[in-house]
């Protein structure tokens, strides 16, 4: 039996997550399978090798992308030429749309198939992405159930898979059990920290909630924290928190970000996949970012809706509030968490609303992308 062989380039902390899970069906169907190219350790537990590690391409921002450009562009430059000289089965891009779009526009022109892996947020911003991905993939897979309609208007092929999140998160979050494996009390009001995956992000936003959750020790003493690390960041982090949190009972955690955010009984997190994360495990939250002042001009002019966060995005309304660039300050981020934390009416009603969206996104994602996939390769 041929073996299968893919190759797959995954961006960020997120993109290996995603592309961890799609794998999982992928080994499913061809058991033999070898996948290579980028990406992180979700990847590799399932036996993918990277060529490059999935934290180089892991830059968010205009004026923050520029000063890695020359070495993001070698590394691109770098695996296409080893793709087209000996070509996989198919290339799978996981998100990352400014490096894997037109790496896969290459690639197509060789007649390679390509699929991307999450629609790029056409419907947020940046809508004339859309005419490159007609040029650059032969499908999408997409994670929401409206963006398969939107993208066949400009004759892109893409269907529906769900989100591998709702499938992995269970619908009734085990709070007692990640109480206890994080050694917090049944009673204990809690308070998950999440700054974003990133350096850049850590860099950026970490003060402003560390000294939120300062500010928060100082009105609540009995409020306990949790700040899950994304791989090598702890010596990033625990400076910062000498710094701008002293004195905070706040615990730092090697990964396990899914057991604080069902743990918490609120979570003060960055924009991205992770608030996604916290509306499937029906937590409220306060969403905020801040990048460079010339990147946001930047998005700002890009930005169709008015809603950055996914949870936001999906409900179609401010269910959660967003505390952006100029709002992103430590007094208004813990005036807000201290409305959730005094709200649990408010704080149910929002679970039941994460909980119908839960239900929506679950679709056995990897069992559904694999299957468009492999309609794809057949001869």
């Amino acid at each position: 039996m041929t073996t299968m062989r893919l190759a797959l380039v995954a961006g960020e902390a997120s993109g290996d997550l995603l592309a961890g899970l799609l794998m999982g069906g992928l080994r499913q169907r061809w058991p033999g399978l070898v996948a290579q190219g980028i990406g992180g350790p979700r990847m590799a537990e399932q036996g993918f090798t990277a060529w490059w590690p999935h934290d180089k391409l892991a830059v968010r921002g205009y004026v923050e992308v520029l000063r890695h450009y020359r070495e993001i562009s070698g590394i691109r430059q770098q695996l296409a030429a080893r793709l087209l000289a000996d070509p996989p089965a198919a290339f799978i891009g996981v998100d990352a749309p400014d490096f894997n779009l037109g790496l896969e526009a290459r690639l197509k022109a060789a007649r390679i198939p390509s699929i991307h892996f999450v629609c790029p947020s056409v419907w947020a911003w940046r809508g004339g992405r859309v005419r490159k991905m007609a040029a650059s993939v032969d499908h999408v897979l997409c994670l929401f159930p409206f963006e398969p309609d939107l993208l066949r208007a400009h004759g892109v092929s893409a269907s529906y898979v769900g989100h591998p999140l709702a499938d992995a998160i269970p619908q009734v979050p085990p709070r007692a059990a990640s109480r206890a494996a994080l050694g917090l009390g049944e009673h204990d009001p809690v308070v998950a920290v999440l700054p974003g995956s990133r350096r850049s992000e850590i860099e950026t936003i970490a003060p402003a909630f560390l000294q939120a959750a300062a500010r928060l020790h100082r009105l609540r003493p009995a409020l306990r924290f949790v700040l899950p690390l994304a791989g090598g960041l702890r010596s990033l982090v625990e400076p910062l928190v000498a710094v701008h949190a002293p004195g905070v009972p706040l615990q730092l955690l090697e990964g396990r970000s899914h057991e604080a955010l069902a743990a918490c009984d609120v979570t003060l997190i960055a924009s991205g996949t992770a608030t996604l994360e916290a509306a499937l495990f029906k937590r409220p939250m306060v969403i905020a970012y801040r990048m460079h002042a010339l990147s946001w001009q930047i998005m700002k002019r890009m930005q169709y809706q008015p809603w950055v966060g996914l949870p936001n995005i999906l409900c179609r309304d401010f269910v959660v509030p967003e505390l952006l660039q100029d709002q992103c300050r430590p007094e208004a981020l813990a005036s807000a968490v201290l409305a959730w934390l005094d709200d649990p009416v408010g704080a149910e009603r929002l679970g039941r609303r994460f909980d119908q969206l839960h239900d929506l996104l679950r679709r056995d994602t990897a069992r559904c992308a694999t299957d468009a996939i492999a309609q794809i390769l057949q001869p």
